[in-house]
């Protein structure tokens, strides 16, 4: 049955963002947020929309999860020769979106991705469970296969096999260090705040937007 989507309307009434309550940091500001969307039982906190641009100058957009915020910049995993593996590969400026509906809250964050380093990857991976170890190394990841069939049996033959599961070459770390990150939080009347804060040599430039 078709749905009149126009007549969706949520009026946002939770909280303001002011510019003098934030820090001159957007990574201690974004800490915050993450620690108030876990501590409000936000259903994967740590979900985020990664944007990316192929060489064919198409966008392509995925979800995929936050490992940390270290090192300047916000930490995932995959693999290397996925789509957006490749992706990167060819064009290193992406974009991520955090969205935290229940705190009325999104949070964007675009720069450049960077691999981290070997010995990161191999400690992520290392507390991986077993099966999400099995899995990175079964999945040919973006590639077509004949069948679920063929992914369980590359899955079943990785798990039975004794000792330890190393990192595969392909599979690791990327590090998005932002050059701007934009606060979002919705306000009545659709007159939501915005706070962008831009990269500068020396620090950041606090901004705010308008709705």
């Amino acid at each position: 049955m078709n749905k009149d989507l126009s007549h969706f309307r949520e009026e946002y009434r939770l909280m303001a963002l002011n510019e003098a309550d934030v820090p001159a940091d957007p990574l201690l500001l974004f800490n915050k947020w993450l620690e108030e969307a876990i501590g409000g039982g936000v259903p994967e906190p740590n979900a985020m929309t990664l944007a990316t641009v192929g060489r064919d100058g198409k966008p392509a957009a995925r979800v995929v999860l936050l490992k940390e915020v270290s090192g300047g910049g916000f930490v995932f995993y995959t693999n290397y020769l996925s789509d957006k593996g490749r992706e990167l590969e060819q064009n290193p400026n992406a974009s991520l979106v955090f969205l935290w509906l229940e705190m009325q809250r999104q949070v964007r964050i675009s720069g450049r991705v960077v691999k981290v380093n070997a010995e990161e990857s191999d400690a992520y991976f290392a507390i991986r469970p077993r099966s999400s170890q099995a899995g990175a190394v079964a999945s040919p990841q973006s590639t077509v296969i004949e069948g679920r069939d063929e992914l369980e049996a590359r899955f079943e033959e990785v798990l039975s096999q004794d000792g330890s599961i190393d990192r595969p070459p392909h599979w690791g770390g990327y590090r998005l260090m932002p050059d701007n990150v934009e606060f979002w939080q919705g306000r009545e009347s659709r007159l939501h705040d915005r706070l962008r804060y831009g990269k500068l040599a020396d620090g950041w430039k606090l901004e705010r937007l308008a709705p």
